[in-house]
């Protein structure tokens, strides 16, 4: 399916903040391919916030297009609301902003998005499909590496602090089916800080990468495909 093979990893990481140098880094130093959601309105020092006592900053729009070469840029939303908040006019605004600004920075077409904290419903997934979004992102798990059928309520295999992350991916790289495959992880950069663990990233990146029989793609490489 993804070059003749049947099972393909992929990563999905949000907010567009300075630990993502350090996860890019891994991920280059092990060939894999992420997907970052960036929300382009609060690049600056008013969108940094903390997590209890752990500055998180965000990176500003000129250094992110070097940062993130080789991998794919995603929409998170211009200032990361709650979407079920606002109504649709703002809904719009929110999304096609950020995928405008996005494409204008990088240069690039954008088709994937995260939703901001996870918030959707129907209404939201409709507009988000006429700004021209066909994939988008949740914090619902799965923990299978079955295609779901609606991209826009597409769910990541786990997060990578699940507790069951090696079992499931003893499991993936056990795997021999005939079904197509993906194994997706999730998170925010800031979190290997928080909690002290970057170690387990880099372990993960390391055991599940140069397998032959594994693709290894950016959300649209992988979900996109025709």
């Amino acid at each position: 399916m993804w070059n003749g093979k049947n099972k393909a990893l992929t990563f999905s990481y949000d907010d567009g903040i300075t630990q993502d140098k350090r996860l890019v880094e891994i991920f280059n130093k092990y060939g894999l391919k992420c997907t970052f959601n960036l929300n382009s309105g609060i690049m600056n020092e008013k969108g940094s916030f903390r997590i209890g006592e752990l500055p998180v900053t965000r990176m500003s729009p000129e250094e992110l297009p070097e940062i993130y070469k080789g991998h794919e840029i995603a929409v998170h939303t211009l200032t990361h609301p709650n979407l079920l908040e606002l109504d649709d006019e703002s809904v719009r605004e929110e999304i096609a902003g950020d995928k405008a600004a996005l494409e204008k920075l990088f240069g690039t077409e954008i088709a994937g998005m995260a939703y901001p904290y996870g918030t959707f419903d129907e209404r939201i997934i409709s507009i988000a499909q006429s700004c021209g979004i066909r994939f988008s992102r949740t914090t619902i798990d799965t923990h299978t590496f079955e295609i779901p059928g609606n991209l826009m309520k597409l769910g990541a295999t786990c997060h990578h602090n699940y507790d069951g992350l090696w079992e499931l991916l003893e499991e993936f790289l056990n795997y021999d089916g005939e079904n197509p495959a993906v194994f997706c992880v999730w998170g925010h950069s800031y979190e290997f800080d928080r909690d002290g663990n970057w170690e387990l990233i880099e372990r993960f990146c390391k055991e599940i990468s140069d397998r032959s029989d594994i693709f290894y793609g950016t959300n649209s490489e992988i979900y996109l495909v025709e």
